[in-house]
């Protein structure tokens, strides 16, 4: 009995041991799983960091994508908007080169004419001297004919015959320079006349300038005035010398005759109205004038280099009028559409003279 008492206790004892030993170990055993638990949250809170970057990266991805998205496309727009830039100055440049290509073509065009015209007028001197050369040669053939028929006839009736003709001639020679006499004297006292209008008509247009400031009108209005003055005195010693009518001419819708000194005259009327006309058009550009012709002194007197009375002073001055108009448009513009600039004067264009004169030979 004792011994199963002892066998009692013992294994009582060992198993309380073996209980406390349980108790501890685990005890233990949950203080040494504690830092596992630990780090095991660690790397939960870890990997949740890792999914949620990797959740995160794509986000950023898409992010870089659109901003590289929209600066490409922004660099497209300026490569557009630069290439637009680059064609609009391509196409201006086209437009100014087309600009000027038409400038060009209307030069050569207007060269063109001017060509075309004087080859016509030389045409037309050389057409003219072959119709001279061919009704001299008519003349010398009939003066060969009258001088075969004269040679035939008696030397009397030869005689009385040339005498006739030689009276005949004077007779008509004489009564035709009486009659250019006349004219001549009607156009003196026609000069005189348009002379003391002038000197009225220039005092009013200076009294005019000098109230508008116009300073430089006003000082082309005196040399015009002086250069009248000029021509006064050379037409006091001026000779009348006959010629026969070589040339006519159409006005007013009819025609005129006038020999090689009249001819010479209304030539010069109207090249002395174009640079009178250049230099008045000048001043009323330098005044800063409004373009005006009619209201310029030297176009209402246009008696400038009228120095002889082979044509009446009517004509030339229409004619110094016709030069006058056209000077003042190139003058008051700038420009040379109807003559040209050469050792400090301005000259009209042949091919413009021609036509405004048109004068045919007889």
């Amino acid at each position: 009995m004792k011994f199963d008492l002892f066998r009692q206790k013992t294994m009582a004892s060992v198993i309380g041991a073996v209980f406390l030993l349980g108790t501890s170990g685990q005890a233990i055993a949950r203080q040494q799983d504690q830092p596992s638990q630990q780090q095991k949250q660690q790397r939960k809170a870890e990997k949740k960091q890792e999914r949620k970057a990797q959740q995160q990266q794509p986000q950023q991805q898409q992010q870089q994508q659109q901003q590289s998205q929209q600066q490409g496309q922004q660099q497209q727009a300026a490569r557009r908007q630069q290439s637009q830039q680059q064609q609009e100055r391509q196409a201006a440049k086209r437009q100014q080169q087309q600009q000027e290509a038409q400038q060009q073509s209307q030069t050569a065009e207007q060269q063109q004419r001017l060509e075309q015209q004087q080859a016509l007028k030389q045409n037309r001197q050389q057409q003219q001297a072959q119709q001279q050369r061919s009704a001299q040669q008519r003349i010398e053939q009939d003066r060969r004919q009258q001088q075969e028929q004269q040679q035939r006839l008696p030397q009397q009736r030869v005689d009385q015959q040339r005498r006739q003709q030689q009276e005949q001639q004077a007779g008509l020679s004489q009564q035709r320079q009486r009659q250019e006499q006349l004219i001549q004297q009607q156009r003196l006292s026609q000069y005189r006349q348009q002379q003391q209008r002038g000197e009225r008509l220039e005092s009013q247009r200076r009294q005019i300038l000098e109230r508008e400031r116009r300073m430089a009108q006003l000082r082309y209005q005196q040399r015009y005035l002086e250069r009248v003055r000029e021509d006064q005195q050379r037409l006091q010693s001026w000779r009348y010398s006959y010629a026969p009518p070589a040339y006519r001419y159409y006005r007013g819708g009819r025609y005129y005759q006038v020999n090689q000194y009249a001819a010479d005259m209304l030539r010069q009327a109207v090249r002395n109205g174009y640079e009178e006309g250049f230099r008045a058009g000048q001043s009323d550009r330098e005044d800063r004038w409004r373009s005006d012709y009619r209201n310029s002194f030297a176009y209402e007197d246009s008696r400038y280099g009228y120095s002889g009375y082979s044509v009446s002073l009517s004509d030339y001055q229409y004619y110094f009028r016709e030069g006058f108009r056209r000077g003042y448009e190139d003058g008051y513009n700038g420009r040379y559409r109807y003559g040209s600039y050469s050792n400090g004067g301005f000259s009209i264009l042949s091919g413009v003279l021609q036509t405004i004169l048109n004068l045919q030979n007889l």
